[in-house]
C-alpha cells in the first residue's frame, strides 16, 4: 500500500497490522573507499549540503573513511569496495545499492555522474555471485529513486518513508516500494532545497526516530510520522540538520552511528534521550567527506 497524506498514513497504521517481524537492523555493512576525492559539481546543483567553496583533501578523506570502516568493524561485519575518481560521489554508495533479504536493488539515479556507479560489475558479482542475491536494477526504468538516500525504512515492519524531490519521483517510490517488499510506503514532498529524506529523517532500529521538521513540505507529515514511534522522537534544529545529525544510523539494536559533527551538535538532554532508548552514540570524524554533502548514513550500504 501506497500512501501520500498525514490521514491516510495514520488511517493504514496499526501496531497489529505492522508487528515487528523481520530484522530491524542490518547484518553487514560495505562501503566505496574516497578514492581521488573531489565534488561533483553535477551533484552540487541540487545538493546545498555539498562545501563547493572549499578545497577538497583526498588524503584526508581516505585516512577519515579508513577509520570509519575500523570503527564499524566493532559493531558488524564491514566491506570496503575500492573507489574511482571518475564517480566521485561513489563514497555514498547507498543511493545506488541497497539490499533486502536475497535482493541487491540498484537505484535509478538523477545525474550521469551517479549513474556511472550503478554499472560497476563488482558490486553486482558479489550481491548475484557471492551472496546469490537476485538483482533488481532499476537503473533500466524510466523512473528517479535514489534508494535509501530517498526511502527512510523502518525494516522491521516494513514501513518506507519516502520523500519527494528532484531525486526521487512519484514513479521511483512505486518502484522502490515493489522491489524493497514493502508493506507501506508513506510518500511525502521534502521541503524546497531538500534532496534526501535521510539527511532529515532517521529510523532507529525500528523503535525510535530523530527528525528535522523543517525539512518536509507539511508539519502534519512531521507530526503523522511522530506519532507512530511516540515518544522515542528526537527532534532537530535547523542547526543540528545542517550539521548532519539526521544523517544518522542504527547498525545494531543498542548503537546510533553519526558523524563527530553531527554528534557534538546534539543537546546533552537529547543525547540522555537516545540512552534512555538504549542506544549508545557512537561517532567518527568526518569533516572531509561531509564536504561533499553527505554524511555516515550516506557512507553505509546495508546488507540484509
Amino acid at each position: 500500500m501506497i500512501v501520500t497524506t498525514p490521514a491516510e498514513f495514520l488511517a493504514a497504521y496499526s501496531p497489529e497490522r505492522f508487528p515487528l517481524q523481520a530484522a530491524a537492523t542490518a547484518r553487514a555493512a560495505f562501503l566505496v573507499a574516497p578514492h581521488g576525492f573531489s565534488l561533483a559539481a553535477e551533484s552540487a546543483t541540487d545538493n546545498r549540503y555539498m562545501a563547493m567553496h572549499e578545497n577538497a583533501d583526498s588524503l584526508r578523506a581516505l585516512a577519515e573513511h579508513a577509520a570509519l570502516a575500523a570503527e564499524l568493524r566493532s559493531c558488524l561485519p564491514t566491506i570496503v569496495f575500492p573507489g574511482d575518481p571518475s564517480t566521485p560521489d561513489a563514497v555514498f554508495p547507498n543511493n545506488v545499492f541497497a539490499s533486502a533479504p536475497g535482493r541487491l536493488i540498484i537505484g535509478a539515479m538523477r545525474h550521469p555522474v551517479r549513474r556511472r556507479e550503478a554499472t560497476r560489475p563488482d558490486i553486482r558479482g558479489f550481491f548475484r555471485d557471492l551472496l546469490n542475491c537476485e538483482i533488481v536494477d532499476l537503473s533500466t526504468e524510466p523512473v528517479v529513486a535514489e534508494l535509501t538516500g530517498s526511502l527512510v525504512i523502518d525494516r522491521a515492519r516494513g514501513i518506507g518513508f519516502c520523500g519527494l524531490s528532484e531525486r526521487c519521483d512519484m514513479a521511483g517510490a512505486r518502484a522502490m516500494h515493489a522491489a524493497f517488499g514493502l508493506k507501506l510506503t508513506f510518500c511525502f514532498q521534502l521541503a524546497p532545497g531538500e534532496y534526501h529524506t535521510n539527511v532529515v529523517l532517521a529510523q532507529l532500529a525500528s523503535r525510535a526516530v530523530i527528525i528535522a521538521p523543517d525539512g518536509f513540505a507539511d508539519a502534519a507529515v512531521v507530526e503523522a510520522i511522530a506519532q507512530i514511534y511516540a515518544p522515542r522522537v528526537l527532534r532537530l534544529d535547523a542547526a543540528q540538520k545542517a550539521a548532519f545529525a539526521g544523517n544518522a544510523i542504527a547498525l545494531s539494536p543498542d548503537s546510533v552511528w553519526m558523524s563527530a559533527r553531527a554528534a557534538a551538535s546534539l543537546r546533552p538532554q537529547q543525547c540522555a534521550a537516545l540512552a534512555d532508548w538504549g542506544f549508545s552514540l557512537r561517532s567518527v570524524d568526518l569533516g572531509e567527506i561531509e564536504k561533499a554533502g553527505g554524511s555516515l548514513r550516506c557512507c553505509v550500504g546495508e546488507i540484509y
